[in-house]
């Protein structure tokens, strides 16, 4: 949602389970099982749930803790971690006008006796207790010790009864009217490292998500004449004393969401066997048509680079006006688009956000990275498959298109991207970033134009092949920063892997420059000479066969090196290029020809996004005259090259 907000601003100023082959890596390790009911009070804006956990302990040590994420305390009240952080520049930030809590009501261990039947009370060990000046404070992030230790292998049972109090909606869980959208709504656990142990933390402001596979089995319950949209297909539906009952069922997922109203208007179509729904607003067809045509073209294309989208459903949330903080959006199977501001008929930002949104089924849902520790695993590389369907559908106008001028999503990127490439670096945690504008700048963008750079300069073929091994070899396996070098690494070589290292973690940039271009006559020498005997002196120079020699001075500043193309621009209109590894900081271009040498441009096609200063990569020989151009105008048409120019090869 900020990022489609940032771009408004540039351009304009079977059915319960998937479909399981024999290999276990069609699908996901269970280890944490939900099987909840909820039942809504839109008037009082309230929910009462209550339910199963299932732990299977998949870690290689014993655990005696459970870790809960209760993120819906973070609207509790002023004190908690994500009001707390004086993060600008981003969602989240509206006024909070009603409060939101969730309240464990119970919370026991099924079979902690000696019969089947007993349970043990762990409500009053439960603590909100972090670490860390005023942490405690913060009741997003639940210790609950257990009773006795869980062995390797070894599965356990909870069950919980809970209530929410929704606020009004911020940062994609609330209501707007009778309208709810309700995310982060049930006590979750976190998720258990391989080491055994819980990766938990608060709800930061930035922070996304992290969790573990497993099977969501949750009945909703509200009023009749609400529509609902939720994770997962509907497996049981019915109507009773006025409410309308359904049961979603989904394997494979780490989280479900849900949506509630009682004015959603719904179409359905069926694209590549599956089930794909969007709720919107009256009066919004149009919309919702570019987004159905979005995901027709995005579903398979999708499937073709990162593999099959493997579940029966999609639901697309179109969220009314008034609610646009639960706009833009990504949870398993289910989608969140935006507000009426997204429909110009000059831009693609509807395209570019459900785009954007069902990426997110691959880069977090299917390969569920640690959002809080690696946002860019998330958000960056699917800004960058966002960015490469765009390109697939629209062509060169993949972000607007209009007046006879086309802007690139690739381009958009490059220019929020060089804003701050050396504030901080892309790969951090969501928290670490000093402000929104930063996190969104480095971790969308940056990311983006990293990896964009990469597919310019190595080949669509290389990059495609790194980017498929990828998602296929981490499907369900929770990749971190090393899973993505070393793939890059083992199908596109060392140079793009330690490239990608420094561009991520050293706050790597890159600047190219022509200093120099010099042409001249070649002429037979002048001075004095003994030639035969005798000595002679040449005083005038004559012309040597007609030729001319020169050379061009190139620097490269920074610290990541691309292999680049010279362009060399002669006195007769004629060009050739000459190939630069850009490894030494500068080197000199030497020239002999018959054709005086006029110009030089260095990476004359802008394959490398993170150049960053385009103003410099030309220059002409001191004979061609200057066009008297003051730096203002050099930098508005550095703003101009990178908005209208760089729509990729």
């Amino acid at each position: 949602m900020q990022r489609a907000c940032a771009y408004a601003v540039a351009i304009v100023t079977t059915l319960a389970q998937p479909a399981r082959g024999a290999d276990p890596a069609d699908h996901a390790e269970d280890v944490a099982d939900y099987t909840l009911r909820a039942r809504l009070d839109p008037a009082a804006h309230t929910m009462h749930g209550e339910g199963t956990i299932r732990f299977r302990n998949t870690s290689e040590v014993a655990v005696h803790e459970l870790w809960l994420h209760l993120y819906l305390n973070a609207f509790k009240n002023e004190r908690s971690t994500f009001l707390r952080e004086p993060v600008a520049g981003f969602r989240g930030s509206a006024a909070l006008t009603e409060w939101g809590a969730i309240d464990l009501k119970s919370l026991s261990l099924r079979g902690a006796g000696d019969a089947p039947s007993a349970r043990a009370d762990l409500l009053p060990g439960v603590t909100q207790a972090l670490t860390g000046p005023g942490a405690s404070e913060d009741e997003t992030d639940a210790r609950v010790p257990l009773p006795r230790e869980v062995q390797p292998g070894e599965s356990i049972s909870l069950d919980v009864v809970w209530d929410d109090k929704l606020p009004n909606v911020l940062e994609r869980t609330g209501y707007s009217g009778s309208f709810h959208f309700v995310g982060q709504w049930f006590p979750k656990l976190a998720r258990l490292e391989p080491n055994g142990a819980w990766a938990h933390f608060p709800f930061h402001h930035l922070a996304e998500f992290y969790a573990d596979f497993g099977t969501y089995d949750v009945t909703l319950d509200v009023p009749a004449d609400f529509a609902l949209g939720a994770t997962g297909p509907v497996v049981e539906t019915h109507r009773d004393a006025g409410r309308l009952v359904e049961r979603h069922v989904q394997a494979d997922v780490h989280d479900f969401a849900w949506t509630a109203w009682d004015h959603f208007r719904t179409r359905e179509e069926t694209i590549g066997g599956v089930r794909v729904r969007v709720l919107y607003p009256e009066g919004y067809d149009a919309d919702a048509e570019r987004e159905l045509a979005a995901v027709r073209f995005a579903l398979p294309y999708f499937g073709a680079h990162y593999g099959a989208y493997p579940y029966p459903v999609l639901t697309v949330v179109h969220p009314p006006d008034g609610a646009s903080e639960a706009g833009g959006m990504e949870y398993p199977t289910l989608i969140t688009t935006g507000g009426a501001w997204y429909g110009a008929p000059f831009s693609t930002l509807i395209e570019l956000v459900t785009i954007h949104e069902l990426g997110h089924q691959y880069f977090y849902g299917l390969l569920a990275s640690n959002e809080e520790l690696w946002p860019f695993l998330d958000e960056g590389v699917n800004s960058y498959a966002e960015a490469d369907a765009l390109r697939a559908m629209f062509g060169p106008g993949s972000a607007a298109s209009g007046l006879g001028l086309t802007v690139s999503d690739d381009a958009v990127q490059a220019i929020f991207a060089a804003a701050e490439e050396h504030t901080e670096p892309v790969a951090q945690p969501a928290y670490a970033f000093t402000t929104g504008e930063h996190y969104t700048g480095l971790v969308y963008e940056r990311t983006g134009a990293i990896l964009e750079t990469l597919r310019r300069v190595y080949g669509v073929a290389a990059m495609d092949r790194a980017m498929a091994v990828y998602t296929r070899t981490f499907r369900w396996k929770h990749p971190g920063p090393e899973d993505l070098i070393r793939t890059f690494d083992e199908t596109m070589g060392g140079e793009p892997a330690a490239m990608l290292r420094r561009a991520l973690f050293d706050k790597g940039w890159v600047d190219y420059a022509v200093l120099e271009v010099s042409s001249h006559a070649v002429v037979d020498p002048r001075g004095i000479f003994d030639r035969d005997g005798k000595r002679e002196t040449v005083a005038s120079a004559k012309p040597a066969a007609g030729d001319f020699e020169g050379s061009v001075l190139l620097e490269r500043r920074g610290t990541l090196t691309f292999p680049v193309q010279v362009e060399l621009v002669f006195a007769d209109g004629s060009r050739s290029r000459v190939p630069w590894d850009g490894v030494l900081g500068s080197v000199r271009i030497p020239y002999r020809g018959h054709v005086s040498l006029r110009a030089a441009v260095v990476d004359p096609e802008h394959r490398v996004l993170l150049d960053d200063d385009l103003t410099n990569n030309h220059a002409s020989a001191p004979e061609v005259p200057s066009t008297g151009a003051n730096r203002v105008f050099e930098r508005v048409t550095y703003w101009a090259e990178l908005l209208v120019q760089a729509a990729g090869p």
